[in-house]
């Protein structure tokens, strides 16, 4: 069995301004919605507005029905107030309220001075029964309060009627402000999603490109350790081969040194032999010519020959 909704909430998604039955459209964030659309609620707060009472004739002499009267619409005003900034902003609807209560508060002192009055003005009107020759001057006394009295109530609706249009005109700025801080509130919160979501996305990009970075930086490293490896395994080669090169030109330069000192031992003793040799020859020479009976001829350096 399918069981009917409760009377509230059928109430509820209906539009609340009598007569309009329309559907109310979904609530996304916020509060619940009362109204199908603007237009509705704002004809039917103004339904719900109570009209300026019209002003107290100038003979009328009874003021405490006239001030009773303005008692009740400034409570009906007070409650309509707080109905009506029931919705907006706590504090600021505290203080408007609290400005209404004050404003009640002078017109009900207002109405009790009024009463006063009255009480005195029929206090001298049962004395002007008794007495109704003294009574005519007490009783153009009592009007003259009654008529101040009349002024003082028109001047306390008058204030109450102006209290009600500044507290609709400032209920309906806290409205626009509210919506305006609504607006400005849901777009931060859209540019702070788009900034978050951009920056998340760009420390992605960057821990990915740390993490390349990181990778080229250790690949260069092994590279370079390869590198450094090979170049000194290459410069040892080099060096072991250029200690052998070194090492066969010594070798060439000393069997070239001892080749030479041995050509030049072979040099000195030809030399030597061949020195022997030519003293040898000389003292052969000079024993044969002494036999001869010849002197020696003298050598080149012995002068010019004598005739």
């Amino acid at each position: 069995m399918t069981s009917q909704p409760p009377a509230d909430q059928a109430a509820a998604v209906l539009c609340r301004r009598p007569g309009c039955g329309q559907p109310l459209p979904a609530s996304g964030r916020g509060r619940t919605r009362q109204f199908c659309s603007d237009d509705c609620a704002r004809r039917y707060h103004n339904d719900a507005r109570i009209p300026a009472p019209a002003a107290v004739p100038a003979g009328d002499t009874d003021p405490a029905a006239a001030l009773e009267i303005l008692i009740r619409q400034a409570a009906v005003l007070v409650r309509a107030a707080r109905e009506q900034a029931a919705s907006l902003d706590p504090a600021a609807v505290r203080a408007q309220i609290a400005e209404a209560e004050a404003a009640r508060r002078r017109a009900e002192a207002a109405a009790i001075t009024a009463a006063a009055h009255a009480a005195e003005a029929r206090q001298e009107t049962d004395a002007l029964a008794e007495a109704l020759t003294a009574a005519r001057a007490d009783t153009a006394a009592a009007q003259a309060a009654a008529q101040h009295a009349a002024d003082t109530a028109r001047a306390a609706a008058a204030e109450l009627a102006q209290l009600r249009s500044d507290t609709s005109a400032q209920i309906t700025a806290i409205s626009a402000r509210a919506e305006e801080q609504v607006t400005a509130a849901r777009a931060d919160a859209s540019r702070s999603a788009r900034e978050r979501d951009d920056a998340i996305t760009a420390a992605a990009q960057a821990r990915h490109a740390a993490d390349t970075e990181i990778s080229r930086a250790r690949q260069a490293e092994k590279d370079a350790r390869d590198q450094t490896t090979q170049a000194r395994a290459d410069t040892a080669r080099e060096r072991e081969a250029l200690s052998e090169h070194h090492q066969a030109q010594l070798a060439a330069a000393r069997a070239l040194t001892q080749a030479e000192r041995a050509r030049a031992e072979r040099a000195e003793a030809q030399l030597e032999t061949e020195r022997a040799d030519r003293r040898t020859l000389t003292s052969h020479l000079t024993s044969t010519t002494s036999g001869n009976g010849q002197q020696p001829s003298p050598g080149p350096r012995g002068g010019a020959r004598s005739k």
